[in-house]
């Protein structure tokens, strides 16, 4: 499969459909080691300048330390096609299987990082800013997103876009 960069002004899509309902795959680490998971939740803005992509990893993750470990990761959008790879992705672990072969989807290692091959857009984002977020910020009525550990924000700036040719 081929990709080209394209300019992030380039793109026009919805970003509610996007994240909230065809998901993603974010994913940190290269060659010699990655891990990706399903994600529903982030957001995609201008913050200090710079055009950015926004997710939250739970530290229970496997995905997790790999982010923290992480200069660079990718955030890969997918065919409706893909929804079982995005749903087994979503919810099995990549300490205990290759997510990636399970799933049916080819690593792409690029840029230093990993994305998928049968992606058909893909942000590479090198990350600017992470932090747990803050349960007790949380206005009322809300709380009943958590009753574990906090996800962790990454804001990464994204750097380059490749769409399938």
């Amino acid at each position: 499969m081929s990709f080209k960069e394209i300019n992030i002004s380039e793109l026009s899509f919805n970003p509610f459909e996007k994240i909230g309902k065809e998901w993603f795959l974010v994913t940190a680490g290269d060659r010699d080691g990655y891990n990706t998971m399903t994600a529903s939740w982030g957001f995609m803005g201008v913050m200090w300048g710079k055009n950015v992509m926004e997710t939250v990893i739970r530290p229970t993750r496997h995905t997790f330390g790999y982010m923290e470990n992480s200069e660079l990761f990718t955030v890969s959008f997918f065919d409706e096609k893909y929804r079982e790879a995005l749903k087994f992705c979503g919810s099995h672990s990549g300490r205990d299987c290759d997510k990636a072969k399970e799933a049916g989807i080819t690593p792409l290692f690029t840029e230093g990082t990993t994305a998928f091959e049968e992606a058909d857009m893909i942000f590479i984002c090198k990350k600017l800013y992470s932090q747990t977020l803050d349960l007790s910020a949380l206005v009322e009525g809300e709380q009943h997103w958590y009753n574990g550990d906090p996800h962790k924000a990454f804001i990464g700036e994204i750097v380059k876009v490749l769409v399938r040719e």
